[in-house]
């Protein structure tokens, strides 16, 4: 399982998703542009001292990620205000890449277009989102639930 984040511009929440992905052993996609750099301090604050063991690749554009994560022949996740299935209905495979948009734009129609699922956390009726580091972890536990990831951390749980 992975997380992507398309051009994320606030580095609190990628810090988070960072110590996210750090903690549940899943590498972190940033695709570029983002809205700061990695060696902005809020970016590292949120991430503490768990970024060093984090696993994050960087991606100068959207299209290099595309061409990698189709060459690895990994299914697309998108989460979506605009998603078509509740992330509980999805049935994970452990090779998905969950993508979370920017913060405040989301993605373009060309991403929605490639990926393979759009999926949505319900919420409550006129309220736009949840915060993108919160919608990651909620949805990356569903799917480590799923797929059996949480038995290889410390203690096995499953």
């Amino acid at each position: 399982m992975q997380i992507a984040l398309y051009q994320p511009d606030i580095p609190q929440n990628a810090g988070a998703v960072a110590r996210l992905c750090a903690c549940l052993g899943t590498a972190l996609h940033i695709i570029e542009p983002a809205g700061f750099d990695v060696s902005d301090r809020n970016f590292r604050r949120a991430g503490m001292d768990y970024l060093e063991r984090a696993n994050i690749v960087r991606h100068p554009s959207w299209q290099a990620f595309d061409q990698r994560r189709r060459a690895d022949g990994a299914r697309l996740l998108l989460a979506t205000t605009r998603g078509a299935t509740a992330y509980l209905q999805w049935r994970y495979e452990a090779t998905d890449i969950l993508l979370f948009g920017r913060e405040s734009a989301g993605v373009p129609d060309q991403v929605h277009e490639a990926a393979d699922a759009r999926l949505l956390v319900p919420m409550r009726p006129g309220l736009r989102s949840i915060n993108v580091a919160l919608a990651a972890a909620v949805i990356l536990g569903e799917a480590m639930r799923q797929t059996g990831g949480f038995v290889s951390l410390a203690g096995g749980v499953d």
